[in-house]
Order: C-alpha cells, then sequence, then structure tokens
C-alpha cells in the first residue's frame, strides 16, 4: 500500500466514523469536514462500505433513492444513487419504529424485489429480463429515509453516497401473489397515508418510469462497483409517491392493491 493509498483509507475512515457516530446519536453535521469530504461518487462509496462494515449483521440488502424528478429535486441531486439496507434498521410489516430524532421526517411506498440468485459483477451489461429471472419476490415496501446533514439538498452526491444514500429504516411487506410479474407495474397504483390526516398517491411510472428499470440500475451501478448483488437480498426501487410526512404516534399504511399492503407505527414521544 503507498502512503497516498494509506491516506486516502484514512480519510474515508475518517469519515465513515464520523457519519457513524451521528446517525447512532441522531446528531447532524452542515456537511463532512473538508479534509475527508467526498470528491467524487467512486470515493462516497467507499466510505458507504465501511459503514456497512460496522454492522454486526450481514447486508440485508440495497435502497435507491431520487429515482423521480421529484426525489431527485428533494435531495438535490441529478439521478440516482445507491444505499445499503443494514439488518439493524430493517423491519417486517406491523413494525413499531422510535421517531427519534428523524430530520426528514417522511415515509415513503416502494416497489421492493427479493432475489433468488447471485448476480455477480461482469464486463457486459444484464438485460431487465436476465434481471427479473434471478427475483424470487415482490414486496410492498415503505422506507423511513433521513440524512446525517443539516441541509441535505446542499451536499451533493458524494456526501450524500457517503450518508449511505439517506437510508434510515426500512419495513418490508409480505410477498405479493405470483402473477406480479403480469401485471403492468408502470401504471400500478399505490397509496400511502396515516389515517384521518393525510394521504399521498403514486404509481410505478414515479420509478426511473418503471419499477423493473429501477432495478435494472442498481444492478448496474453495483456490477461498475464490482459488488455481487447477493441472492436473498432485498432491493427497494425508490418512492412512487411524493414523500408522505409522518410525525411521533403515526400509523403509516402503503397500499398496493392486488399487490399488497405493508404499515408501520411509530412510537408516542
Amino acid at each position: 500500500m503507498t502512503i497516498n493509498s494509506a491516506a486516502a483509507d484514512r480519510r474515508s475512515q475518517d469519515a465513515s466514523n464520523c457519519l457513524w457516530e451521528n446517525w447512532q446519536n441522531g446528531h447532524r453535521i452542515p456537511a463532512l469536514p473538508d479534509a475527508i469530504r467526498p470528491r467524487s461518487r467512486d470515493e462516497g462509496y467507499q466510505i458507504q462500505a465501511l459503514l456497512e462494515a460496522r454492522s454486526p449483521k450481514p447486508l440485508r440488502g440495497w435502497k435507491i433513492a431520487a429515482t423521480s424528478e421529484h426525489g431527485q429535486a428533494h435531495i438535490g441531486v441529478d439521478g440516482p444513487i445507491a444505499g445499503r439496507l443494514l439488518a439493524e434498521r430493517f423491519f417486517d410489516d406491523g413494525a413499531q419504529l422510535r421517531f427519534g430524532a428523524n430530520h426528514m421526517q417522511v415515509a415513503e411506498p416502494e416497489f421492493a424485489f427479493r432475489m433468488a440468485r447471485d448476480l455477480p459483477p461482469r464486463d457486459r451489461a444484464y438485460e431487465v429480463d436476465e434481471i427479473l429471472a434471478s427475483v424470487e419476490s415482490l414486496h410492498p415496501a415503505i422506507e423511513v429515509p433521513d440524512s446525517r446533514y443539516d441541509d441535505f439538498a446542499t451536499v451533493g452526491a458524494p456526501q450524500l453516497i457517503a450518508d449511505n444514500a439517506c437510508a434510515h429504516e426500512f419495513v418490508l411487506g409480505p410477498a405479493a401473489p405470483d402473477n406480479w410479474r403480469t401485471n403492468d407495474l408502470v401504471s400500478h397504483k399505490v397509496s400511502i397515508r396515516v389515517p384521518d390526516k393525510v394521504e399521498h398517491q403514486g404509481d410505478g411510472s414515479n420509478v426511473l418510469g418503471d419499477p423493473r428499470i429501477a432495478l435494472a440500475w442498481l444492478v448496474k451501478e453495483l456490477s461498475a462497483l464490482g459488488i455481487t448483488l447477493a441472492a436473498g437480498q432485498v432491493v427497494t426501487t425508490g418512492t412512487c409517491a411524493t414523500p408522505l410526512p409522518v410525525a411521533p404516534g403515526d400509523s403509516v399504511t402503503a397500499d398496493f392493491g392486488s399487490l399488497g399492503k405493508v404499515g408501520l407505527t411509530f412510537w408516542p414521544e
């Protein structure tokens, strides 16, 4: 290892430590200090990988942020970014979550795919049909994102990637009926609501035009990074509706019609 690469590794570790400690403690920072700030997407992913190394359990999957124009504007980027779903932040349908110091204060309905087979990195691009043939099941899901930055819309893609693409907590619903493969996911309607308070509606077209295209984007992104999308891992493809404002004590339900429902409750605080 050269002196320069050793110094870069130390900077990445310092950046990861900073983000991890703020995440665990519910604190925020204006931005990473300039001396350890990532300057490229690749540097951001190097820092993000060190967050995964802090988790005591195997990685549960991947998230895609900013798969819609609204989502891109919301976090100040011009295209999708990927993040990791850590096991200790991954929950089943009906989970009761602590709201804590959540800064974004939103919940997002998402199409999530569980993989049946590994998709390792390769030079030849994966075709969408090939990727779908490697999917075990489709699930309704809710993501509760958050950021470790005071103003996440101004720090830029490399820092957001380092911050795990605004990953925080994730709830996976039951598998959809097997006929999901013949459904038109593009026009499939989805709603997310807090009863008697607020409801947002959307459809699959808000996710890079098609949730299956979003899944293919993630496979391509991981392949370029030299990472295998592993069997059993879940890929959640980004919000298909405008993020729903939430608060302590709220019960949230995402309704995917014939594909099922998923819900969570925030403890009162």
